[in-house]
């Protein structure tokens, strides 16, 4: 579903100046958010999070969404002011196997001696401007009687 994360989007999840943020809801839920650098596009066009730690509440919550249909929410601000939401489902983990073996061997690489719990692919299903630029014009056409009484008397 690549068509869904336009070429901007792709760019954004590449760079590292990117803050990437996974937001997932608990069994109550309660909203749980994070920042995860390893968010990045994989090469089937879903987006992968890379899980270090087996007892995270991220990873207890992408298991739920996994199990029962949950949805995620991943937020990406660019330094410059571009910020776009992701919505999407949590479809597949990996705990061993090819994928698995080659962020492994990254992470190792990169941190030492961190394990890798699973490696996580979640679907796009939608994908918004959050900048606020997009969201004030959106607004603006759903709200157009929304003004501050002070600019009225102007």
């Amino acid at each position: 579903m690549t068509e869904i994360l336009t070429a901007e989007v792709r760019d954004l999840l590449a760079d590292s100046l990117t803050v990437k943020v996974l937001a997932t809801t608990d069994a109550q839920g309660r909203p749980h958010a994070v920042v995860k650098h390893s968010l990045h596009l994989g090469e089937n066009g879903r987006i992968h999070s890379l899980e270090l730690l087996e007892s995270s509440s991220s990873n207890r919550n992408l298991l739920r969404a996994l199990w029962f249909g949950g949805r995620v929410a991943i937020l990406l601000s660019a330094p410059d002011g571009r910020s776009v939401q992701i919505k999407g489902q949590p479809v597949k983990t990996h705990i061993t196997g090819p994928l698995f073996l080659k962020h492994y061997q990254e992470v190792r690489a990169r941190h030492g001696d961190i394990d890798l719990a699973a490696v996580w692919e979640i679907e796009p299903e939608a994908v918004i401007d959050q900048s606020f630029g997009a969201r004030k014009e959106v607004e603006d056409a759903l709200h157009p009687a929304f003004i501050h009484l002070d600019r009225l008397a102007v």
